[in-house]
């Protein structure tokens, strides 16, 4: 499939456009037929008809010179750098950047549904969770799968890989999507992180649905946002671009999320306490394969095969069956959508062949989230060991090693200490932290194996009794940071499918 063309207008229309948003300080004389064939904020793509954006805080001079030499005809700044071409002067580069790439592209989000989670836990296990329901309805009507934006991998259908951002800046973005669109993809369905809606990656991007997971305090720095306030009201910017919203009951601060959705088409509500919500789940069941609840929706009620094994992903798949429900996907899709799903490195599920250990491999790597799934895994596995294989990153997030130690010391009957992203620091030092902690919680039934490889065999090998054995930290990765650089591993879930079968 060939990749998506920018259209090709006069200098006028960007201008024009610039002006609608409110972001256009000043503009060239008489240059407004000038043609534009190409858009774009990255020097080494410029090409003669090009429209320049120079845009970041390390942007130098040098890059708008070697952008003209290439052909640029005009560019779009905060900055007038007083060359030989038009300026574009604008009072906000962000802004101005997505309506500029929305425009080059043909506002491609209006020739595909788009579908974009936001909060500040869920968003990638609700996308895959979606994308595997949406994927069910494309295979039924003989269509393109559905593409997907996460921070893991991206697929719009002509080009796929590794993420770079939870969310592109708006020219990938808004590319990314255009492609969809030539490759006749129906849905896309991509995470919206908070400093993409905050700085405007997305501004332009129309979304069929906005879904909000839920909100808690987390990326508060100097780098990402000063305030739980900026935080909280730099997400629900979502609700301005989207047609509908999906919202959980069950999230802190549920009043304020549902005011700001008010304004969208429909809002659609999904709950796992309240039963007054739009989309309902109870009746829950644990079993190898996963979690069975019954699950109503305004157009049915059936049971559901989760493959989780923790009950806060249920709340994750009501958020996707709510997004289902919002763009009209038929029962079947939604019903049998999720039995075959697999999140790369969330919530993996590896049952053993008989039975003795449930496996789980999940990204949890801060003390809030492995409370949040121990805590889950023990009431929902009262009978199971509970062991935890896991470690802290070196160099950065140093209370990860605390707060990480403190919810294994509380929850966890057995615990493996290993390596985890060490970087510049040693591991043994960092795995003796996290010792000295579990040993204050009054938990003696940990070791320390620095190999994590051997780490994860030695947990599975040592169970004696029907076991949950998680591992933690690394996910689906498969790169390990140390003091001279990354050096490839293997991801957890292939070594502990190795470790469960040897057994």
């Amino acid at each position: 499939m060939a990749a998506a063309v920018q259209n090709t207008y006069p200098l006028d229309r960007y201008i024009a456009a610039l002006s609608e948003a409110g972001v256009l300080a000043s503009r060239p004389d008489g240059c407004g037929d000038l043609e534009v064939s190409f858009a774009t904020d990255d020097s080494r793509e410029a090409r003669p008809g090009t429209l320049f954006a120079c845009k970041g805080a390390a942007f130098k001079r040098e890059y708008l010179l070697s952008a003209l030499e290439a052909g640029a005809v005009a560019y779009l700044s905060e900055t007038d750098y007083g060359v030989e071409a038009p300026c574009l002067l604008v009072s906000d580069i962000r802004r101005a950047l997505g309506v500029a790439a929305d425009l080059a592209y043909g506002h491609p989000s209006g020739r595909v549904k788009v579908c974009a989670f936001t909060g500040t836990k869920g968003k990638t296990t609700s996308a895959y969770y979606l994308k595997s329901v949406l994927d069910e309805h494309a295979r039924r009507a003989g269509r393109h799968a559905a593409g997907l934006f996460s921070s893991i991998e991206f697929d719009d259908g002509v080009d796929a890989g590794i993420s770079k951002l939870t969310t592109p800046e708006a020219f990938q973005l808004e590319r990314q999507l255009a492609n969809a669109a030539a490759s006749g993809i129906e849905h896309v369905v991509m995470e919206a992180s908070s400093q993409a809606l905050k700085y405007d990656r997305t501004a332009c991007v129309e979304f069929a649905v906005g879904a909000f997971t839920n909100i808690g305090e987390d990326h508060i720095s100097p780098i990402e946002h000063p305030s739980f306030e900026d935080y909280f009201s730099s997400k629900l910017k979502l609700f301005a671009q989207s047609r509908i919203a999906v919202v959980n009951l069950d999230m802190d601060h549920v009043e304020r999320v549902l005011e700001a959705a008010a304004p969208c088409e429909r809002v659609i509500t999904y709950s796992m306490v309240d039963p007054s919500a739009d989309v309902f789940a109870d009746g829950l069941v644990h079993t190898e394969r996963g979690i069975v609840a019954r699950v109503r929706t305004p157009r049915f009620t059936d049971e559901m095969l989760i493959a989780t094994p923790v009950k806060f992903n249920v709340s994750n798949a009501l958020g996707a069956v709510a997004c289902a429900e919002a763009l009209g996907i038929e029962r079947e899709a939604v019903v049998h959508g999720f039995e075959r799903l697999r999140v790369p490195g969330r919530m993996e599920l590896y049952p053993s062949a008989s039975g003795l250990i449930i496996g789980v491999v999940d990204f949890a790597h801060n003390g809030m989230s492995l409370e949040t799934m121990l805590t889950d895994l023990r009431e929902n596995y009262p009978d199971r060991e509970i062991a935890v294989v896991f470690g802290a990153t070196g160099g950065k997030g140093v209370d990860r090693r605390e707060t990480m130690g403190v919810a294994a010391g509380k929850y966890a009957d057995r615990i493996v200490i290993t390596e985890d992203d060490p970087g510049p620091e040693d591991p043994a030092d960092i795995c003796a932290t996290i010792a000295r902690v579990v040993s204050e919680q009054g938990n003696d039934n940990w070791q320390i194996e620095l190999d994590r490889e051997r780490a994860i065999r030695t947990c599975v090998r040592e169970t004696t009794r029907p076991a949950v054995v998680v591992v933690t930290g690394k996910g689906h990765e498969t790169r390990m940071l140390r003091k001279n650089g990354p050096e490839p591993c293997r991801a957890d879930g292939k070594v502990l499918q190795e470790a469960l079968a040897q057994l």
